[in-house]
C-alpha cells in the first residue's frame, strides 16, 4: 500500500489494517522450528563480520541443515557479554565485540532467499553489522534489513538472549528446538518487542 494511500488515524474506520502492520503479523503467533547457528563456539567474541562463506562452514561443522520456513538463530555471544557489563556498558567495548553478518554479501542475500526460511533471530542489536567489511561496497545503508524486511518479508529479531539455549543445545549434540515468539499487537506498527520461548 502505497504511503499516499495510508488514510491518518482520525479518518480510519476501526476496522482499517494496515496490510504490513506488526498486528497483521501478530493475528497469528509466529512459532515453528527454530535452528542453531552457534558462531561464538567456532568464531569466538573478537569482533569479526561474516558472509555466507563463514556461515557454511559452521552449518557444516554441526551438521546443521534448513528446511523453508525455520526460524534461523545466530548465537554470537553479544547479549552474554552485554549483561555481564551489569549497568555500565562500555560503548567502546560494545561495538568491538563478537560477530555480525556482513549485509553486503550478495551471496548471503541470494541464500537467504533461496533457503525460503521465516525469520532470522541474533543476540546482537542489528544483526548485520553496521559499518561493512573492508573492501565491501553496500549501496544500502542496512542491505540485509532492506532485503530481508522489503523485498521478502522476513521478519528479524534483535537481542535475544541465546547463550544458555546454545549451551544446551550443543551439551546434547543438537541444534534445533521449538521456537514461539509472538509479537504484540500493536496496531500499525513496524516492529515490536517479542518474549521468545524455546521448548526442548
Amino acid at each position: 500500500m502505497a504511503g499516499r494511500d495510508i488514510l491518518p488515524p482520525e479518518e480510519r474506520s476501526p476496522d482499517f489494517v494496515i496490510p504490513l502492520g506488526i498486528d497483521t503479523f501478530a493475528a497469528r503467533p509466529i512459532q515453528g522450528r527454530g535452528v542453531m547457528l552457534d558462531i561464538a563456539h567456532h568464531l569466538g567474541r573478537d569482533k569479526r563480520t561474516i558472509g555466507m562463506a563463514e556461515i557454511a562452514a559452521i552449518m557444516k561443522a554441526d551438521g546443521v541443515t534448513l528446511v523453508p520456513v525455520d526460524i534461523l538463530c545466530l548465537h554470537t555471544g553479544f547479549a552474554d557479554e552485554l549483561l555481564k557489563m551489569g549497568r555500565s556498558p562500555d560503548p567502546e567495548r560494545v561495538h568491538n565485540i563478537c560477530a555480525a553478518l556482513d549485509g553486503a554479501d550478495p551471496m548471503l542475500l541470494d541464500w537467504i532467499s533461496r533457503s525460503r526460511i521465516a525469520a532470522i533471530a541474533a543476540d546482537n542489536y542489528a544483526v548485520e553489522r553496521i559499518e561493512h567489511a573492508t573492501g565491501t561496497q553496500a549501496t544500502k545503508f542496512v542491505p540485509l534489513h532492506y532485503h530481508c524486511l522489503f523485498k521478502r518479508g522476513v521478519p528479524l529479531g534483535e537481542l535475544w538472549h541465546l547463550t544458555e539455549l546454545a549451551a544446551w543445545l550443543r551439551s546434547r549434540s543438537r541444534t534445533t528446538f521449538f521456537l514461539t515468539a509472538p509479537p504484540l499487537r500493536l496496531p500499525g506498527a513496524v516492529g515490536s518487542p517479542v518474549t521468545p520461548v524455546a521448548t526442548v
